[in-house]
């Protein structure tokens, strides 16, 4: 077989220059795996008997899952482990968007912009059927905003180029409010209509992890790095332990890579106790209501509330996302929770402009992620002013770190963090793939709905499992669409081994509604047991666990 080609005949893209063309056919992953079957337990066997390793990625949210896609794609043998569900950390938080980030362009970071924007439409066009284009409105209540906003969308639309999701126009008062009927209209002067993209965080990152998987990765939720292998002073492996299991195991490898977001300086200590921290923390929290405060499908963008901050109100899965706070954090936390304070922010803001009162009452699921931003950026200590762009670095024993970035610009950043990687491994040069690489599943049929529409070509497949069993058509819940068809899928092809993987990340219960997802968690657990080979009290404890988790997401009123 000639290289750059797969065995369906279709380029891999291996002939393109670092960072993709324009021209030719996307990339069509060589698969490599079973299709359709992806489970730990043989996940877990081949990350034990394999060996050695090109690349060890350590951390399974989008950087890590971007930088092991980039490796497996360029033919690294490559392993991923995660010490908890993959995407479990901030990468399942995030505000949905895949956007360029039109507020630093206030900042004047027109670089930064530009490449997310050249990012953002790269996944747009390789992963169809899970990013859309978004329409936002941003409202102007003051006579010079309109013509303010509009210049600066402008701009962004001409840094976009080719590559934009849709023109920006300056509208007004009676557009506005035809968009948004909920926008608060009182000294409302009109405003600007500009387009983003939106996403499923979850359903993306394991759709990149499927595809890494196709280019021969092996993946592994639940697996702890505990120690640093470095017999002579250069990193050579890590000592794994699986958390389910209790094994523990060595992964020999030319260059480990830690991608571990805000546990990022936890990991260097591994490697230097005296390393000091690369890491600078900030957490954001996020709160869902009814779509009833936001009908239609138009976001609204504040672009500066009265202390700076950007605040967003988004349709999502038949709901209403509306975030973000920016507040320092001194120390990581595996399980970060909303504040109340940071709670009450996002009520009081969003009630400046929208009609309908908004109390706690109102909240079907608040939860909060950690940002981790390159501490060189650090200034006066206001996160909200940070930079979302990312830092790579190699220890003195040869650790590569990567630090920062966000899921719109995570394929770049697995690309820049894995050509370190290769030449700190010392491994045969090799193009990456991944600019024009169609991602699994890859599907344009706009036709297909929630739930079904993040499977893309699998969608039929998932819904197959309810004619060979009617009981699987059920709904888990009847305020929600998922249906128990995709608990069996999750559990047969996704890796997903406890109740919380289906409910916060296979699906999105937990994050639409987490009082619908403590009521639907019995039944998925039955389901998951009746797959997997649970008994009735690994039920118990799972529903049980569940439950104190789902908690969490629920403000006290």
């Amino acid at each position: 077989m000639k290289p750059g080609a797969t065995a369906d005949g279709s380029r891999t893209g291996r002939g393109l220059s670092r960072g993709g063309s324009r021209r030719g056919p996307l990339a069509r992953p060589r698969v490599r795996t079973e299709s359709g079957f992806m489970s730990r337990e043989r996940m877990l066997a081949r990350a034990m008997e394999m060996r050695p390793w090109d690349v060890i990625v350590v951390g399974g949210g989008c950087t890590g899952i971007a930088a092991a896609l980039d490796a497996a794609g360029r033919g690294y043998r490559t392993l991923l482990v995660e010490r908890g569900d993959f995407t479990s950390g901030t990468s399942s938080r995030s505000t949905k968007l895949i956007h360029g980030g039109v507020r630093y362009l206030r900042q004047r970071r027109v670089q930064m912009v530009y490449g997310a924007l050249r990012e953002r439409y790269r996944l747009w066009r390789n992963a169809p059927h899970l990013v859309d284009s978004l329409p936002l409105v941003v409202p102007a209540y003051r006579w010079w905003e309109r013509p303010y906003y509009g210049v600066g969308l402008m701009v962004y639309d001409a840094l976009a180029g080719r590559r934009g999701l849709g023109p920006s126009r300056v509208v007004g008062k009676r557009e506005c409010g035809r968009r948004v009927s909920t926008l608060e209209r009182r000294d409302l002067r009109g405003g600007v209509i500009y387009h983003d993209g939106q996403f499923d965080d979850s359903r993306l990152g394991w759709t990149l992890l499927r595809t890494a998987a196709n280019f021969g990765a092996v993946v592994v939720n639940y697996a702890e790095a505990v120690a640093l292998r470095a017999p002579r002073g250069r990193i050579t492996g890590v000592r794994l332990r699986d958390r389910l299991g209790g094994d523990e195991w060595v992964a020999l490898g030319a260059v480990v890579i830690n991608a571990t977001g805000p546990f990022a300086d936890a990991m260097r200590g591994l490697d230097d106790a005296q390393g000091g921290s690369g890491v600078v923390l900030s957490r954001g929290t996020h709160i869902v209501v009814r779509n009833a405060f936001l009908p239609g499908n138009t976001a609204v963008l504040i672009p500066s509330t009265d202390d700076g901050r950007v605040l967003f109100a988004i349709p999502w899965h038949g709901h209403v996302l509306i975030g973000t706070t920016d507040v320092p954090v001194a120390e990581p936390d595996g399980a970060p929770a909303a504040s109340d304070a940071e709670v009450d922010y996002l009520i009081d803001h969003a009630g400046r402009y929208l009609t309908r009162p908004l109390a706690r009452s109102d909240i079907l699921s608040a939860w909060a992620g950690l940002r981790s931003l390159a501490a060189v950026d650090a200034g006066a200590g206001d996160t909200a002013t940070l930079s979302r762009d990312h830092a790579v670095s190699v220890s003195r024993r040869g650790l590569v770190t990567v630090v920062g970035g966000k899921w719109t610009t995570c394929r770049k950043v697995g690309q820049d963090t894995v050509d370190v990687a290769a030449e700190v491994g010392g491994l045969s040069p090799a193009p990456s793939v991944t600019a024009r690489l169609r991602v699994h599943g890859y599907s344009r049929r706009k036709a297909v709905r929630d739930p079904w529409k993040v499977y893309g070509s699998e969608a039929g497949a998932v819904r197959a499992l309810e004619a060979a069993d009617e009981s699987l058509a059920a709904l888990m819940h009847p305020g929600l669409p998922y249906r128990m068809s995709q608990v069996a899928w999750a559990a047969r092809h996704e890796m997903a081994v406890r109740v919380e993987d289906v409910l916060a990340r296979r699906t999105r219960t937990l994050f639409l509604n987490a009082g619908a997802a403590m009521a639907a968690a019995p039944g998925v657990a039955r389901v998951m047991a009746a797959e997997l080979g649970y008994d009735g009290s690994w039920v118990e404890d799972e529903v049980r666990s569940f439950r104190a988790l789902a908690k969490r997401y629920l403000p006290a009123c």
